[in-house]
């Protein structure tokens, strides 16, 4: 039942993602300057409960385009992302996924070490052993910070994050087992990486 459920899932999101269009990324690049305040710093930290906010360049635009809108309706859980996310159209949302997009991470086939059992089991079948999502609505992981994609994993498991595949995957996860799953993910190539803020709106870089 799981399996067909999850095959369900993966039909509905490949028909969606050929209905996604390309939004302006020049436009998205200047509606990005209050994202990169916390998203443009390298190794920037939450502040509490701390751990380090996501890199976002080389992310599929589709999987930005879900994220922002869920917290924007409030199904994930996060005050300042909820506030930043309620002030965006989804015009606006389409343009800045399409920015951080812009060179969106392609798999280079070959793993960095040995998956853990688990990523074997769970995670290779829609975020492959490298860590690139199979379809724009999986997030792509590679590269990303270890503590981020443990915190994730925690918010499927308390329902903080809604999703209609993850929570049966993570049910019965260990936190060793979710520290081995990030580690593991974090240390893929190609990575996703951090987009340095400009130092103004009138900065041309």
């Amino acid at each position: 039942m799981l399996m067909f459920k999850t095959l369900l899932t993966i039909a509905c999101l490949c028909a969606s993602v050929s209905a996604y269009a390309a939004g302006d990324v020049e436009r998205g690049k200047a509606l990005s300057y209050t994202c990169l305040g916390c998203h443009g710093i390298e190794d920037y930290k939450n502040v509490y409960p701390t751990y380090s906010v996501p890199e976002l360049a080389g992310q599929h635009p589709e999987y930005i385009i879900a994220a922002l809108k869920e917290y924007r309706s409030g199904e994930r859980s996060h005050a300042t992302m909820h506030e930043q996310a309620s002030s965006l159209s989804d015009q606006d949302i389409e343009d800045i996924a399409s920015f951080f997009a812009s060179s969106a991470l392609k798999s280079g086939g070959t793993p960095v070490g040995t998956p853990p059992e688990k990523v074997a089991q769970l995670c290779s079948s829609c975020h492959g052993k490298d860590g690139v999502g199979i379809l724009g609505n999986y997030p792509t992981l590679a590269g990303q910070h270890a503590d981020y994609l443990a915190r994730a994993l925690e918010e499927y498991q308390r329902g903080d994050r809604k999703n209609a595949i993850m929570p049966n995957f993570v049910a019965g996860l260990s936190s060793d087992e979710i520290a081995a799953i990030a580690a593991y993910y974090s240390k893929q190539t190609p990575p996703l990486h951090t987009l340095p803020r400009r130092l103004s709106l009138l900065s041309p870089n």
